[in-house]
């Protein structure tokens, strides 16, 4: 089975209280981050890490205060999620919460030929739904780790895992690899 690990917008404006855009609590999953980085390295799997890359005047920043524009620290990743020269790691910038708003994405999806995608991130019900859809929109397994993502609203990270089961996704752990 070719299996892609998929990580949403682990960015420093996220995972941290110094960010930008905090989402309380995400810095805790940044250990688990780094367990799924080396297991994936260690195991020949391609990462596919999206990221937030603003400009100045986004309109995203109608709804959301600024945050990952493209350059600045917030915009980075921590350390412990970058494969470097040690594995395969594709980086995906995008402006919108949903990552198959970049033209990138799909072409480099075909290229890999996944037949399981392992999701992790932030945030559960905006930018991790978003992924989810179009990931299980391709017909592939998908997976959720639950210890390895962070929601703003515990009711609405619910109803994003209630919405990929429902749709044949499943939930797993990052223990699982």
């Amino acid at each position: 089975m070719n299996t892609v690990f998929f990580d949403v917008d682990t960015q420093l404006d996220f995972l941290y209280p110094a960010g930008a855009l905090y989402v309380p609590g995400a810095e805790a999953i940044v250990p688990v981050l780094g367990r799924l980085t080396t297991y994936a390295v260690t195991h020949g799997i391609p990462i596919v890490s999206t990221m937030d890359a603003h400009t100045g005047a986004d309109p995203e920043f109608a709804a959301w205060p600024h945050h990952c524009v493209a350059g600045c620290l917030g915009q980075r990743k921590p350390e412990v999620t970058l494969a470097g020269s040690r594995g395969p790691q594709h980086f995906i910038p995008k402006q919108h919460v949903d990552c198959f708003t970049s033209a990138a994405l799909l072409p480099l999806l075909a290229e890999l030929q996944a037949d399981h995608y392992v999701v992790y991130g932030v945030v559960t019900e905006v930018c991790v739904r978003h992924a989810l859809r179009g990931l299980l929109a391709t017909g592939k397994r998908v997976t959720v780790l639950a210890d390895a993502i962070k929601e703003l609203s515990a009711a609405a990270a619910q109803e994003t895992l209630a919405e990929l089961t429902a749709a044949g996704g499943a939930i797993g752990a990052s223990t699982d690899y």
